[in-house]
C-alpha cells in the first residue's frame, strides 16, 4: 500500500499545504516493532490511529539494515512487509534529493546528522509536515513538532 511521491508537470512534486501529515523516522518504526524499546507504547498508540504518513526511502533502507543486523533476515523481511501494508507515502531519493540533503548537512554541520536524517528534514520542509515521529531530537531542528517531547 506504500505509495511513491506523486509528480506532475515538469518533474515538480505536488506539495500539500500544511496538514496533519507526520514524517516517520527509522526510530519510530523500531520503537513500534521492537517491544523492548522504551518508546514502544508511545508509538503503539500513535500507529493505532495515524494521520497521513510520509517517510524517506533512506529510512526504509536504514530500518531494514537495523532489523537485519540486530535480529535476522526474517525480522528484516517482516519490517518491509509492515511498511508495504502501511498507508504511507515513500519519498524517493535521487540526485535532486541528494543535493537538497547536502545543503541541510552543510546548514547543520555542527550536528551529527546522517544522510537519512538530512533527507527527512528536507521532506518535512518540502511537504510542510507538521509533526515528526522520531525518538531522535535533532529531527526537530527546523521547528517541526516531535512525537517524543522532553
Amino acid at each position: 500500500m506504500a505509495r511513491k511521491t506523486e509528480q506532475r508537470g515538469h518533474g515538480k512534486r505536488r506539495t500539500p499545504k500544511a496538514s496533519r501529515e507526520a514524517y516517520l523516522d527509522t526510530s519510530a518504526f523500531i520503537a513500534f516493532l521492537d517491544r523492548s524499546d522504551s518508546y514502544h507504547l508511545t508509538f503503539k498508540r500513535l500507529f493505532s490511529a495515524p494521520p497521513p504518513l510520509v517517510t524517506s526511502a533512506l529510512v526504509i533502507a536504514e530500518g531494514h539494515g537495523w532489523f537485519l543486523r540486530r535480529y535476522d533476515r526474517h525480522r528484516a523481511a517482516d519490517f518491509l512487509a509492515f511498511v508495504e501494508m502501511l498507508p504511507i507515502t515513500l519519498q524517493e531519493f535521487d540526485g535532486n534529493e541528494l543535493s537538497k540533503a547536502r545543503r541541510v548537512l552543510s546548514r547543520f554541520s555542527d550536528q551529527n546528522l546522517t544522510l537519512a536524517d538530512a533527507h527527512g528534514l528536507v521532506i518535512m520542509q518540502d511537504r510542510r509536515s507538521t509533526s515528526c515521529w522520531s525518538t531522535d531530537r535533532h529531527l526537530g531542528l527546523t521547528g517541526v513538532d516531535l512525537a517524543i517531547v522532553g
